[in-house]
């Protein structure tokens, strides 16, 4: 950060509300490296300059609940997990703008992507004070996806998405206000049991 500009204050949201179809079992707490996913995936937010951290539970949220009763974090639970990740994304957002009007943006990552961390988040928000774009999402699978971050500006939208796709028109609609960050290692995450079999022998 140069010295011209001012302080970047900015929360994360952790998605961590998903009933695990797919897996069989609540991803969330599937330990890869002696650590649940969604506590990896929370750590690396705490780990960043992101303030404050929310977790968004859902369908599993009095099994993953306890995890969190030691780290300072915010754990909102959407009750309406099931309409899809939008519903998810309303919920952190609007915890975030509870807890501070005074943040400039916000991250929203996923809790199932093994190489998500600090550093990600880092080059993340040092592209937005690079390019001054108002949304900065990773890029991967010849797209752009979660984690991602929005400009205070985005927060009334992000409050009000509906469905299943998340944030995906936001990320890839106007690409002239979107700024890319290429993280291929994102590509990989956890959905099925293959998957996660593949990243506990560190071969994605």
């Amino acid at each position: 950060m140069s010295e011209s500009q001012p302080p970047f204050h900015f929360g994360a949201v952790i998605l961590a509300a998903g009933e695990s179809t797919r897996m069989g079992t609540p991803k969330q707490l599937l330990p890869l490296d002696g650590q649940p996913l969604v506590v990896r995936a929370v750590e690396a937010a705490l780990d960043s300059s992101a303030w404050p951290v929310v977790v968004v539970l859902g369908a599993h949220a009095e099994k993953i609940r306890p995890l969190f009763a030691r780290l300072p974090v915010l754990m909102a639970e959407n009750s309406a997990w099931n309409e899809g990740m939008a519903a998810s994304i309303r919920t952190g957002v609007t915890t975030l703008r509870q807890f501070s009007r005074q943040l400039d943006a916000a991250l929203v990552a996923l809790c199932d992507q093994p190489a998500f961390s600090a550093d990600i988040i880092a080059q993340l928000v040092a592209a937005q004070r690079t390019t001054g774009r108002s949304i900065v999402a990773a890029r991967y699978s010849g797209r752009h996806g979660a984690p991602a971050l929005f400009l205070r500006e985005h927060f009334e939208t992000l409050t009000h998405l509906t469905g299943e796709e998340g944030a995906r028109v936001l990320l890839n609609g106007d690409v002239s206000r979107v700024a890319s960050v290429d993280l291929p290692a994102l590509t990989f995450d956890l959905d099925t049991p293959a998957d996660y079999a593949a990243a506990e022998k560190g071969t994605p």
